[in-house]
């Protein structure tokens, strides 16, 4: 057993702060170089010093890499895909603790410092004490479920489980998940190139607890889709002396904002489990700067959960609800300018992004509507949500005949729910993980959507009619910054679940990580489930 590097709880204690030493929040060097380190540790296995051509980088743009590492047995085709992210939220909430968020051991003895212990919440200080947990960041969420499936690769290849493994370590899962929609298309490649098939997609995000006292773990059968309805809202400028010659789009933002912000309509129910309402992510006007002109561009971005609905429902609803929202603004409207004796400046219009791009091509031609969208798209300091907001305000200021208006669009990212709970080998999966959790007398308990938001999403995706085809026509950077690989993610048919380590507060100065979960319950839930698939 001595030439093992990641067998005992020790030693995987001693991986996960290791590579959480390697910081590698979203969008810095930091998560670029990360995927270099990970497939020099790979190699230090001997299966991958044998085989180095079984670990791949993939370009996930803007200098990011997807991993993946394939643990091919001679004989198998069955395959367990492990798919975990390396990427981490910032940590500025950290504050003058923040040069130790990397290093778990030693932040976790920091906080025991009676200066910083007494700024901690009741429940995580409780936890301190216990020296049950290991605080840091990334710790939870997730670089631990990543060192599960390090050591599970290890494992398998010294003892030569007769299944294959494919480790596929992802970036940017924190903000567009541009690193798994570019894993999606290389496992299709993989299990052609190597005659594959895919029995398990197995995350190994951590368990959320429901409530501050709840301690209960979780597996999950499926994932809680997210998608972005957001809008444009076009009035009419004016000089602050002479109000009513305009329109400002904050008074119109306003009415959309109140008629979505936590809509009973959005929300969905499925196997007792219902989505959180809808709220708003961003509201802003577009103004660059002080005057005493009104800010007549102003949009939003609301944040929707789904279970089973479509991208094309979704608009359909949000469609109702501008429409809804626009009647109550008109109205308020015209009671002010009958009350003020003025004409006003007209009714506001509701229109997709798709009848919008419709008419700027028949108003100026193909060419010139590429040649502004060129423009918006070559703002480097531009995320995309603000490039599809500023494609819409770009065309909405060529087509002012159309305002006042509001534009219906989406904005990325989008994560499809999926759900595998009726699958007969996760309903057995399922029930053999539970009665290993009694031999370390903790009860587990199954959730059918992981209401966290993971990469899951891009797999065993189904849609027969094609109903993504509305998010394509109404997000305005589709195909340019943002796309998302159905054809693939349709190709990759198979049971999902997530199995991951117990812990609390991700993405808060507070997140850590249950040890016991982690280092000892874990790996032999995971080993016992993976061996069960033979």
């Amino acid at each position: 057993m001595s030439n093992y590097m990641w067998n005992t709880p020790e030693k995987l204690r001693a991986l996960l702060c290791e590579i959480v030493g390697w910081e590698s929040r979203t969008l810095t060097k930091g998560e670029n170089e990360f995927a270099y380190k990970l497939k020099d540790k790979l190699l230090t296995l001997p299966y991958f010093e044998k085989h180095p051509e079984l670990i791949e980088l993939h370009d996930a743009g803007l200098g990011r890499n997807a991993v993946t590492a394939l643990y091919k047995h001679p004989t198998a085709t069955e395959t367990v895909v492990l798919i975990s992210h390396f990427d981490t939220v910032h940590t500025e909430e950290y504050g003058e603790l923040e040069p130790f968020a990397f290093h778990p051991e030693e932040l976790t003895k920091k906080l025991m410092e009676p200066k910083y212990k007494k700024d901690l919440p009741e429940a995580a200080r409780i936890d301190l004490e216990s020296g049950n947990y290991l605080f840091g960041r990334g710790t939870m969420d997730m670089k631990m479920g990543l060192a599960l499936h390090m050591q599970l690769i290890e494992k398998a290849s010294f003892e030569q489980w007769p299944i294959n493994l494919i480790l596929t370590a992802v970036p940017d899962e924190e903000v567009n998940s541009a690193g798994m929609r570019t894993a999606v298309v290389e496992l299709v490649r993989l299990r052609e190139q190597h005659s594959l098939t895919y029995k398990l997609f197995l995350n190994s995000e951590p368990s959320f607890s429901q409530g501050p006292s709840d301690t209960n773990e979780y597996i999950y059968s499926g994932t809680i889709g997210k998608i972005m309805p957001a809008a444009l809202f076009y009035g009419k400028e004016t000089h602050v002396g002479e109000p009513l010659k305009g329109m400002t789009a904050n008074f119109i933002a306003s009415y959309m904002t109140q008629f979505m912000e936590w809509n009973p309509l959005f929300r969905e129910t499925d196997l007792g489990e219902s989505t959180p309402l809808p709220v708003s992510l961003q509201l802003k006007d577009l103004k660059m700067e002080y005057s005493t002109q009104t800010p007549y561009r102003a949009a939003a971005l609301y944040n929707v959960f789904l279970l089973k609905r479509t991208a094309s429902e979704v608009m359909t609803i949000f469609e109702q609800v501008a429409l809804q929202a626009m009647a109550a603004c008109n109205e308020q409207y015209q009671q002010i300018c009958t009350r003020e004796k003025v004409h006003g400046v007209g009714e506001i219009k509701v229109l997709r992004y798709e009848e919008l791009l419709e008419h700027a091509i028949n108003k100026l031609g193909v060419e010139e509507v590429h040649a502004i969208k060129l423009q918006v798209l070559q703002h480097r300091s531009w995320d995309d949500r603000e490039k599809s907001i500023r494609i819409v305000d770009q065309l909405m200021i060529r087509c002012q005949e159309l305002a006042p208006a509001t534009v219906l669009l989406y904005a990325p990212p989008y994560y499809p729910a999926i759900n595998s709970s009726n699958h007969p080998l996760v309903i057995q999966s399922i029930e053999l993980m539970k009665k290993t959790a009694q031999t370390f007398g903790i009860e587990v308990e199954q959730i059918h959507y992981f209401n966290g938001i993971c990469d899951l999403s891009y797999v065993n995706y189904t849609d027969e009619s094609n109903e993504w085809i509305a998010f394509e026509r109404n997000t305005p950077v589709w195909g340019e910054t943002y796309s998302i690989p159905f054809k693939e993610m349709t190709a990759l048919q198979g049971p999902v679940l997530n199995v991951g380590p117990f812990g609390k507060d991700a993405h808060q100065k507070t997140e850590r990580l249950h040890v016991d979960s982690a280092f000892k319950e874990m790996p032999v839930m995971i080993d016992t489930l993976i061996k069960s698939l033979f």
